[in-house]
């Protein structure tokens, strides 16, 4: 079995609510990212052991959180001695809206898993896309780089469709038993 670690930061609880879907199928350990953008000391221990970091942030403005960024800067020390080479790495992100820009964010999670070196893990799932799909289908979002949930800003955590929490806890799944096929 591999070790994954979930690092992520959630605004409103919604990123919450994705990353226990995302650790619940990984068999992975969660990582908060705080309101301040810190991480713990047992928060870095647990992501310098990880096979897999999967990373989670809502996407503000097009983007991660600020805090969300303030955690990726402060990876630069894995970075510059390359401690996180060869990690599989993936990311999932919320936003109030269907479309909200989620894929800039993904990029960024993407660009930051590429810069250490790491070996990027997409859903793998087909696009919930015909006319007879649903709303609480599986990737009803239809994202193929990471997973995407979409919660309107007026809707509580408790209020996620379990579409997307399920969509979530299977991309959770894929990237565990990938990692499993990294650790040699």
């Amino acid at each position: 079995m591999a070790k994954v670690a979930v690092v992520f930061h959630s605004g409103y609880g919604h990123t919450l609510r994705m990353a226990q879907s995302v650790a619940d199928g990984a068999g992975a350990e969660l990582v908060a990212i705080d309101a301040e953008g810190n991480v713990s000391e047992a928060g870095w221990n647990t992501l310098n052991a990880a096979d897999a970091i999967i990373m989670g942030s809502p996407t503000y403005m097009g983007t991660v959180s600020w805090q969300f960024k303030k955690f990726a800067d402060a990876t630069s020390k894995p970075w510059f001695s390359q401690a996180w080479k060869d990690k599989v790495f993936a990311g999932f992100t919320n936003s109030a809206t269907m479309n909200g820009d989620k894929l800039s964010t993904l990029h960024y999670l993407f660009t930051l898993g590429m810069q250490h070196g790491g070996i990027w893990v997409g859903t793998g799932m087909m696009p919930s896309n015909s006319k007879a799909a649903q709303r609480n289908d599986i990737n009803f979002v239809g994202s193929s780089s990471g997973a995407m949930a979409q919660s309107p800003s007026d809707s509580s955590p408790a209020e996620m469709l379990p579409g997307d929490l399920e969509t979530a806890r299977l991309f959770g799944k894929r990237v565990a038993e990938v990692a499993v096929k990294f650790r040699g």
